[in-house]
């Protein structure tokens, strides 16, 4: 089957200026944001790393700059996970990973929470 190309969709390409949250600039502000605005508690450390843990206590999420164990196994995010009805998991994102992934990352896993 043929299609003409008036009936196809246009293909949308964004700028590449729209793109510059695909490499990572070290900011922790987008998914920092999303658990401050869910009601997340949070301790800062002197440090300046910074622990986020859900209200119900089974999700904890790391940021790690400054942690030297974290930084020798290449990792500047971790999340983890104690399901009530599951073994626990972790997650792990290195340096160059963007916080806007994080971010997705944790809003997909908050939206779902059956899962």
């Amino acid at each position: 089957m043929n299609a003409s190309s008036t009936l196809l969709p246009a293909v949308v390409r964004p700028a590449v200026e729209e793109r510059a949250w695909l490499s990572s600039d070290h900011c922790a502000g987008p998914v920092l944001e999303l658990l401050g605005a869910l009601g997340w508690a949070i301790v800062d450390t002197p440090e300046a790393n910074v622990h986020r843990t859900s209200p119900d206590g089974r999700v904890y999420v790391g940021w790690l700059p400054e942690d030297t164990a974290a930084w020798k196994r290449g990792i500047v995010w971790q999340v983890r996970v104690l399901p009530a009805d599951a073994e626990p998991w972790v997650q792990e994102f290195g340096p160059y990973t963007p916080s806007e992934a994080v971010s997705g990352f944790l809003a997909a896993l908050i939206a779902n929470p059956s899962r």
